[in-house]
């Protein structure tokens, strides 16, 4: 696979997507081995994440004019017109053909195919790709359980990316983990575009399986000791779900998709749910799950947000309980509704609104780090940051880092052959920069 390699943009299912890439070109090959290709698995969730996948084959061919590339992923789906005439792209497989993108490169290395858009209608795909989530150079493994979306936000072009709401049975995604357990990997990250929407259809005709049903079957059929869950809206914290939160073995950690916390707001987006239901489900973790992590992801400036709907916002969050806030200044997307608003909010208001609601994050990170000083965690190392440090990851999802000029030579040798396992750790400390506050830790003897 030296001659091939992939570049993974965007989301977490993104990741798992490109596993499945790399497991399915694993037996690629092809005439010329000394032909780098490129494979970009591109993400759409803003115009500028199309344009960066823009810049970077520009970059690439710049830097080796021979090399091939090869867009797939959500801009390939809906941004196709951005790289079909684009001078440097050779093929473009969509989300609809994604899974057939190895026997497209085999024909087209054959020279058996001359076209180079490879597109249909993805609201008529059916299959999830089962099977992917392992990269190479990944200590963790992300589980796709589900795939595509219903919601059609305003803001939103993700359904026209990826396609209907569509979930792969409880029985095969057990197996999975269990055989990617026996191999080494000590978490487990069930990812999905949107997997609130999660649904089996249960075999024996009694109903259907929901999201509560896998986490429990999970915990019940398999002894991998971490699994993590990726994003809920805050109608999706039921009661059921925070008692599954009481096995130490699923992450205390809850990464909240709340876009806003203004009612008005969230009608125009099209979410189903309202301020008070974003006050009670931070209230609620709080109260069942005290030691998690919570994070969430806030649009700032969407059209129809004036500055008494932002201050409305800013001050619920100020007033309620969670760990981190991914802000994200409202950017136009083509082909969504909310485009079509009359509405609209200047750019450098975005702007400064991000600042703010960034600054209250950052205050809360380092309120939240402090009180985790003297506190027992355990970590798994993820990697060696360039002879500074370990980065490792704990349980409820504080990055940790251990200083290498700060350990003994047995604590290093320790840290090395540690890479995707755990360690407890006591935390001494705190690093903070602008974009992100993480602890300090010790390895426990």
């Amino acid at each position: 696979m030296d001659h091939l390699k992939i570049h993974t943009f965007g989301c977490k299912v993104n990741t798992y997507d490109s596993g499945l890439i790399e497991k399915n070109l694993k037996t690629f090959s092809h005439s010329d081995s000394h032909t780098q290709i490129h494979v970009l698995n591109t993400c759409a969730v803003t115009q500028e994440a199309t344009k960066e996948a823009v810049k970077t084959v520009r970059r690439l061919k710049n830097k080796d004019p021979n090399c091939k590339v090869v867009i797939t992923g959500c801009s390939a789906q809906v941004d196709t017109q951005s790289f079909d005439h684009l001078e440097g792209v050779d093929l473009v497989v969509a989300n609809s053909h994604k899974s057939q993108l190895s026997d497209i490169l085999n024909k087209y290395f054959r020279g058996e195919i001359t076209d180079k858009v490879f597109k249909s209608n993805i609201f008529k795909k059916e299959d999830l790709e089962m099977g992917g989530g392992v990269e190479s150079h990944h200590t963790r493994s992300f589980l796709k359980i589900q795939d595509g979306c219903n919601s059609f936000c305003t803001y939103c072009v993700i359904p026209y990316a990826r396609g209907k709401s569509r979930s792969i049975p409880i029985e095969q995604l057990t197996q999975k983990i269990r055989e990617i357990h026996i191999a080494g990997t000590q978490e487990v990250v069930l990812t999905g575009v949107h997997i609130g929407d999660y649904e089996d259809s249960n075999p024996t005709g009694n109903g259907i399986f929901v999201l509560e049903d896998l986490i429990e079957s999970v915990l019940k059929t398999t002894s991998i000791p971490r699994i993590r869950l990726t994003s809920f809206e805050p109608v999706e914290i039921s009661e059921r779900l925070l008692d599954l939160f009481q096995d130490e073995r699923l992450c205390p950690h809850f990464h909240m998709s709340i876009q806003s916390a203004q009612t008005q707001v969230l009608q125009d987006m099209k979410r189903k749910y309202t301020q008070l239901d974003v006050i009670n489900s931070l209230e609620r973790i709080a109260l069942r799950v005290p030691k998690a992590f919570v994070g969430m992801d806030v649009i700032v400036g969407f059209p129809t947000e004036s500055l008494e709907f932002f201050r409305e916002t800013y001050n619920v969050l100020a007033n309620t309980p969670w760990d981190k806030i991914h802000v994200f200044p409202y950017s136009e997307r083509g082909g969504t509704r909310a485009t079509l608003l009359e509405a609209n909010v200047p750019v450098e208001e975005r702007k400064r609104r991000s600042v703010e609601l960034r600054e209250l994050s950052q205050q809360r990170q380092i309120a939240k780090a402090n009180l985790q000083l003297g506190s027992e965690k355990k970590v798994l190392i993820l990697k060696n940051k360039e002879g500074l440090s370990f980065e490792s990851l704990s349980r409820d999802y504080w990055p940790v880092h251990f200083v290498t000029s700060e350990q003994t030579a047995d604590e290093l040798q320790l840290l090395r052959d540690s890479r995707g396992k755990e360690l407890d750790c006591t935390i001494d400390g705190i690093f903070q920069d602008e974009h992100q506050v993480s602890l300090k830790g010790k390895i426990k003897k």
